[in-house]
């Protein structure tokens, strides 16, 4: 079984090497890249124009990018594993103020706060069953009241035959773009070897359990989903 901390170092090296071509690549590995991050932005929603965010598994700042095009004002924590990620990040946001960038494991850094939002991007399910588990706990206690946490990510299939089919889907989608079948195949092997997807259903279970409300779905497309929910006010 290979341990947490070689898993640790093995995700921080493989974002490392990628960071300089993350962005530009989003758009050919996610089917509906447009959609799938509006969707993500519409559902992060806050009653203040200048909102406290912060972002785990941040990467280059992609989603917080969009973010500020709809509040402009908010004060950015940007939390990342590979500092190479959020070396990108900080070219990204140079000269604005009320940016942080911590380079940390989330699973064990301490998240701060209150915050009014916390969204998370193509990061959580890296994590095993448990972790993802433990982490929606420490998300919950993170928020302020009436704060909105936002996971835009993969998701396993609720059956076996689902999840071979997402994935199916997924790799015609790959294969069909301008990665060739090289770099489709590099990001497959990667995906199959540090992906750690959970059912849609097991965690939506879990964020209405530790007592987020409003929890929903604004988005899915075969593996990828946005999920949401509020801490009580």
């Amino acid at each position: 079984m290979v341990s947490r901390r070689n898993r640790v170092n093995a995700l921080r090296e493989a974002f490392d090497t990628i960071a300089s071509r993350y962005d530009e690549h989003r758009r050919w590995i996610i089917p509906d890249f447009r959609g799938f991050y509006a969707a993500a932005v519409a559902a992060a929603t806050s009653r203040r124009e200048d909102p406290a965010i912060l972002d785990i598994g941040a990467g280059t700042g992609l989603l917080p990018g969009f973010l500020l095009e709809v509040y402009p004002a908010a004060s950015l924590t940007l939390m990342d594993l590979s500092g190479e990620m959020l070396a990108v990040a900080r070219r990204r946001f140079a000269g604005r103020d009320a940016t942080r960038f911590i380079v940390a494991d989330y699973r064990e850094a301490d998240l701060g706060g209150p915050f009014d939002l916390i969204c998370s991007a193509l990061s959580i399910h890296h994590l095993g069953r448990e972790e993802k588990r433990e982490l929606y706990r420490r998300i919950f206690a993170a928020l302020g009241r009436d704060g909105t946490f936002v996971n835009a990510d993969e998701f396993k299939g609720e059956t076996a035959r689902e999840h071979r089919e997402n994935l199916g889907r997924w790799d015609e989608f790959l294969l069909g773009g301008p990665l060739g079948e090289a770099g489709a195949r590099e990001i497959m092997e990667r995906r199959d070897r540090l992906d750690r997807m959970e059912k849609l259903s097991v965690q939506l279970g879990w964020l209405e359990e530790i007592g987020f409300t409003g929890v929903e779905v604004p988005y899915r497309n075969g593996t990828f989903a946005v999920i949401a929910g509020k801490r009580p006010s």
